[in-house]
């Protein structure tokens, strides 16, 4: 019998009317419920049920984006009458346990406190407060564990979805303690039990919190200061923690795992990190005429391609009252606005640029959100908005991005543009979503994209995978060749674009589907080495 897996995620973006996701991460959470729950594998989802959800971002008068935050109804969620406490400082919070009933999912099961006083440690997802930060933590690893329990579920195997569920490791040991264990024994015995999967090569990204507040919270639960910090190191590392009580450990592509053993080298008794490349839910994210023109001739396909762009398009004209060329290049470009996505890459040229856009060679389509606490972020989507008021008629900000606008964008631009700064994107499955649909992947070999380039073939790579200072400079230089020598003399022949597509299209879903992911977790991650 295949082990029972515990999946352990901070966020679920399961549909944009279910407000439990911010970005990537909770994308990738909800694909993985998603095919776990279509091939029918043992796993039960954990995590938390989010009051306000995330941020909804709009652009004000002055170009900058502000955050607008609103109370959702609890939705597609049934109560299990299954309730659990977890100690926060000085106040026990009860939860109840939520069932996720509406979507076609494995079970997953969502914590929320129950008495409104307890209700500001899950009112925002990735509230930044510190001390809210570690009590959201807390309930999703501590009282996940607990949860569990008392549903009776015989977990054989947990796996932590990025750092942010590690304090249910330290919960797991602290009961083998209780058990009559040492310390290093429980660990020893807990860490078979544990999987860790790692996102982000950028050092900010990986969360730390002084071992003075994780005692003061109770999130070490009876652990002494010396062993939190042999767990996860002083400031306490949730990564690092995660390695250390894992037994193995995965990136999200070939490449993130070179970056993160790198990374991770200095860490002793840290788990080996393979490489899991992330995939997508194809039910979800590629469009059924896709699917069904794909194996057809090429006027089923070409047709359904145009419908998809005109619905992008009028919905362009809907919300920014612009519109677009139908006959023109559109090139989309939408994720979370973060500086080393440089999402403003192609703009740095505008002496190039103003020809192409000018002559209705090319009309650009941006989307995208900032964290709530990241200013530099919210600079970038700022930069965007002022260069894109001197070309309205060619360039469009859509707001407020989520999952109904991300499926419109991935089905209806004709080429997907990616420039991170190698190698600081961990996987990028926005792009396995536009390769789905026949929407070229135009992108800097970073992430999931060395695996899937076959240049002029799948798609095509910008430059080469140098990395050093002048590496913003050479990158731009190498986007505009590629686009000015290989995407547009390729749009402008009807033929080449059609296989194109249709590589992209058998490329994305042979390779980069959820289905495959999840078979290659319980191959390669769940089953003992």
């Amino acid at each position: 019998m295949p082990p029972l897996v515990a999946y352990f995620s901070m966020e679920y973006g399961l549909h944009e009317e279910f407000h439990s996701y911010a970005g990537g991460l909770g994308i990738l959470a909800g694909d993985f419920m998603k095919s776990a729950g279509d091939l029918g594998l043992s796993v039960v989802g954990i995590g938390l049920r989010w009051a306000q959800g995330y941020t909804a971002q709009r652009i004000g008068s002055d170009g900058y984006p502000y955050d607008q935050w609103r109370d959702y109804p609890p939705g597609p969620l049934t109560d299990t009458g299954v309730r659990v406490r977890v100690r926060v400082a000085a106040r026990e919070v009860e939860c109840c346990v939520w069932r996720v009933g509406r979507y076609a999912v494995a079970p997953l099961f969502l914590l929320e406190p129950v008495d409104v006083r307890d209700r500001w440690i899950t009112r925002r997802l990735y509230d930044p407060a510190p001390d809210c930060r570690v009590a959201q933590e807390m309930l999703l690893g501590i009282g996940g564990v607990r949860a569990l329990r008392a549903l009776h579920l015989p977990v054989d195997l947990y796996h932590f979805n990025e750092g942010h569920a590690v304090f249910a490791g330290v919960e797991l040991i602290t009961d083998r303690m209780e058990a009559g264990a040492d310390f290093h024994a429980a660990w020893r015995e807990v860490r078979e039990r544990i999987v860790f999967t790692t996102h982000t090569p950028v050092p900010a990204g990986n969360e730390i919190h002084a071992i003075e507040d994780l005692r003061r919270l109770g999130a070490g639960c009876e652990l002494v200061g010396a062993e939190l910090r042999e767990i996860g190191g002083d400031p306490f590392n949730m990564t690092v923690a995660g390695l250390r009580l894992a037994r193995r450990a995965n990136a999200v592509s070939s490449l993130h795992a070179e970056t993160a053993r790198a990374m991770w080298a200095h860490v002793d008794n840290a788990a080996p990190i393979i490489a899991i490349t992330n995939g997508v839910h194809r039910g979800t994210w590629q469009d059924p005429r896709v699917a069904a023109a794909a194996d057809a001739g090429a006027e089923t396909l070409r047709q359904a391609r145009r419908q998809m762009k005109d619905e992008l398009l009028a919905e362009v004209a809907t919300r920014t009252g612009v519109r677009l060329d139908s006959e023109a290049l559109t090139i989309g470009f939408a994720r979370r606005a973060a500086t080393y996505k440089r999402p403003d890459l192609l703009l740095r040229s505008p002496e190039r640029l103003a020809p192409l856009l000018k002559e209705r060679r090319i009309q650009l389509v941006f989307s995208g959100k900032a964290h709530p606490a990241d200013q530099a972020g919210k600079a970038v989507v700022a930069l965007l908005v002022e260069t894109i008021r001197q070309w309205p008629e060619s360039i469009v900000f859509l707001e407020d991005y989520d999952m109904a606008l991300g499926r419109l964008l991935t089905r209806g631009c004709d080429v997907w543009l990616n420039t991170p700064r190698r190698p600081m994107e961990a996987s990028g499955t926005s792009g396995m979503k536009a390769a789905m649909n026949g929407t070229l992947h135009l992108s800097i070999l970073d992430g999931w994209w060395p695996e899937g380039c076959e240049h002029g073939v799948t798609g095509w790579a910008i430059g080469d995978e140098r990395v050093g200072q002048d590496q913003d400079a050479r990158d731009l230089e190498a986007l505009y060749k590629t686009l000015e020598h290989d995407v547009l003399p390729a749009w402008a022949d009807p033929e080449a674009w059609m296989r194109l597509m249709r590589a992209s299209i058998r490329m994305g879903t042979e390779l980069f589907s959820a289905d495959r992911m999840v078979r290659e977790y319980f191959d390669r991650l769940y089953t003992a080495p």
